[in-house]
Parts: C-alpha cells; structure tokens; sequence
C-alpha cells in the first residue's frame, strides 16, 4: 500500500507539540501519509490545512484517527458515521462503547489500538 494514496483524518489533532494527537500528525506526515487534522479553532497543524469539522474533511477517510475523550465524542457519533471511514481508531483514552456500537451496527471496522505505535512497527 502506498502510504500518498491513504487518507487519515487525525479528530482532535493539536497545535501542541507535546500532544499524542500532534505526534501522530507529524509521524503519519513523515511517513508520507495524506493527513487532515481536524480542529474547531486551526486553521493549520503541522504546516497542514485543518478541517474545522469531520463533516468538512474531503471524502473518502481511509482512516479516522481518534483523539477525543468519551465525554466529546458522543455528539460526533452521527458525523463519524456519516463519514464512513474505511476504519477508525480509538487511541488509549478515547474508547466509547456507545460509539463503537453506533460503528458496528453501520459496518464501519474500528479498533483499540495506539496510532502512534501502530506507525512505529509497521502495523499501520
């Protein structure tokens, strides 16, 4: 798989370098990744255009990246769906059954896992 052809929306992607969320843009950038982060207030990450929603992200979404706490992420289970991603990913700390049911019952894969360590050994 060629990693230009492969759409990842990073959701809750940040401007700060510390982030795990701003980690991940930066690995899947140099890894040559086409990434939209996704942020209310930025326009840009990572020298990066940033999407204001996950409604306004280009279609289709390879992969959704999750880094947004439960509690936010309930209300964009609609869009989430609505964006039928080829799979989503909840980062450590993010997992929500209720969301990951609302994906099941839409056929959309998803799974628990750490983006950042799935780059490193090559299990993207």
């Amino acid at each position: 798989m060629n990693p230009a052809n492969h759409h990842v929306a990073v959701l809750g992607a940040s401007p700060k370098p510390e982030r795990y969320a701003n980690q991940a843009v930066r690995l899947l950038k140099e890894k040559g990744y086409r990434v939209t982060p996704i942020h209310p207030k930025q326009k840009e990450i990572e020298e990066l255009p940033a999407a204001p929603s996950l409604e306004a992200v280009e279609k289709p979404i390879d992969t959704l990246t999750v880094y947004v706490g439960p509690a936010r992420l309930q209300p964009l289970t609609e869009a989430m769906v609505a964006a039928r991603p080829g799979r989503v990913i909840f980062n450590p700390g993010t997992e929500s059954p209720s969301v990951q049911q609302a994906l099941d019952a839409a056929g959309i894969p998803w799974e628990e896992a750490c983006t950042l360590v799935l780059l490193r050994t090559g299990q993207f």
